[in-house]
């Protein structure tokens, strides 16, 4: 190596490395063709991008306890270690993939895909305006990147990476639990989930017009039984009618999708129902190796659901607990690295209680359909692989 050092600079050093890593984890079963990974959404997704715009520590994670199990410090990520697009990333033989708005990756030229994810942002610009990266602006970073692909690697490899891509969103939660803060009448939540959707589609069709076909989107969670909505209320209790408009917003995301897949060719689409998954976790703990489903690792208040982790957040008094891995959240809103992999496990590799109509794994290797094939998930032919799981979990991830 040190020979090899003094003939390479560190830029070609880095990416003979990335080459003879991907090949090594090739041989290993991971896919040969290397598949560009794009990231959209809000917190659970975002890898650093609030690290470097200017916000306020309610949408940051750039201090300690976050980050603490995995990297040994905050990297941004609302998580004691990695996220959902972190571990997708992993099983595809990728590396991870690197927030946009990170300067040291700016010459990199994000040939893996890259992260435009923002803690705080949803659908509509006027979610949490001013504050956070929107969904619409990380579509004009993503065309800005459309640019740059072409005339880095011409029309016709440019044309293949996207195409070949997948396009990995998780985007509703932050434009409901503003909803209900500023006390709408119900009478208002039809129209403004027509209005989420809508906005999703627009961001869907757009992708598609510039080549990408193929979209990972998960359901919006119950979040209205979380640890931080619970402590906000005087009796602790679920606020059923958050969850309510979560549920109207996923039946009205699928009927948009399986319409995108009549209207788009070669448009095919994973639902990952994130949902469920926490909900089964939330009621029983014990099945999926958590002790705590109902209450945060670090925080202040009842339930720990006051979002106090890590003191910069008005309240600077929390507790933290000894081990994450024992809880199914992390903090009062996200939920914690141990839980992440076993959802990550369930929608990379699962059948279509966990994920429809296709899962990551297929998507990754691209066997699509063509125009007319999606019509709905009930009568779609499945083809996806069974979970692979370790020695005492079962194909749900709970424990045997």
């Amino acid at each position: 190596m040190g020979v090899l050092k003094s003939m390479l600079g560190l830029d070609q050093l880095v990416v003979l490395c990335l080459l003879i890593l991907t090949g090594c984890q090739s041989s290993q079963g991971h896919f040969n063709k290397h598949v560009a990974l794009f990231v959209f959404g809000d917190s659970f997704f975002d890898s650093g991008n609030n690290n470097y715009i200017k916000t306020t520590p309610d949408f940051q994670a750039n201090f300690w306890p976050y980050g603490e199990s995995y990297f040994n410090h905050p990297t941004g990520r609302f998580s004691n270690g990695r996220l959902l697009p972190d571990f997708i990333a992993e099983f595809a033989g990728l590396p991870f993939i690197p927030a946009y708005l990170d300067p040291h990756y700016h010459n990199s030229g994000f040939l893996y895909g890259a992260n435009f994810a923002s803690g705080g942002s949803g659908a509509l610009v006027e979610t949490d305006a001013g504050l956070v990266v929107d969904l619409k602006t990380q579509l004009q970073y993503f065309s800005d990147l459309e640019k740059q692909y072409r005339q880095n690697l011409g029309d016709a490899k440019a044309n293949q990476l996207l195409s070949d891509a997948v396009y990995l969103f998780s985007c509703g939660c932050n434009d409901y639990s503003v909803l209900l803060s500023n006390n709408e009448s119900s009478l208002l939540y039809e129209q403004y989930v027509e209005m989420v959707i809508g906005n999703l589609t627009d961001v869907f069709k757009e992708i598609h017009a510039k080549g990408g076909r193929k979209i990972g989107i998960g359901t919006v969670p119950a979040i209205g039984c979380w640890p931080n909505t619970r402590a906000e209320r005087p009796d602790n209790t679920c606020n059923e009618e958050l969850n309510i408009i979560a549920s109207q917003h996923n039946h009205a995301l699928l009927h948009k999708l399986q319409d995108l897949g009549q209207q788009l060719e070669g448009f095919m689409f994973a639902n990952y129902d994130i949902s469920t998954a926490i909900n089964k976790r939330m009621k029983n703990p014990s099945k999926y190796g958590f002790k705590v489903g109902d209450s945060a690792c670090c925080g202040s208040g009842p339930l720990r659901g006051f979002f106090s982790c890590g003191g910069k957040r008005g309240i600077r008094e929390f507790e933290l607990c000894d081990n994450p891995d024992d809880y199914l959240f992390f903090d009062s809103l996200h939920p914690s690295e141990a839980a992440v992999r076993q959802f990550a496990e369930l929608f990379w590799n699962g059948d279509s209680k966990f994920t429809s109509p296709y899962n990551f794994k297929t998507l990754f290797q691209g066997v699509g359909p063509q125009i007319g094939d999606i019509q709905s998930t009930s009568s779609v032919d499945v083809k996806v692989g069974r979970i692979e799981t370790g020695s005492g979990v079962d194909a749900d991830g709970a424990v045997i």
